[in-house]
């Protein structure tokens, strides 16, 4: 059995093989346009916001 996944730029059927070193993307073309969307802060990944830490001494 094949797995085709659609590429999360284009949403083109791709086909999940190895020989595709692009997968899950169609291209390099469609992988450079999401590493684009990575490079300009498009896309976040949820969490909590870090805490600085605080010299006590300076408050």
């Amino acid at each position: 059995m094949v797995t085709t996944v659609n590429c999360p730029t284009c949403e083109a059927k791709v086909v999940w093989r190895e020989e595709n070193k692009f997968r899950p993307f169609c291209s390099e073309r469609c992988k450079q346009i999401d590493l684009g969307a990575w490079a300009e802060e498009k896309y976040v990944i949820p969490g909590a916001m870090p805490v600085e830490d605080q010299d006590p001494e300076l408050n």
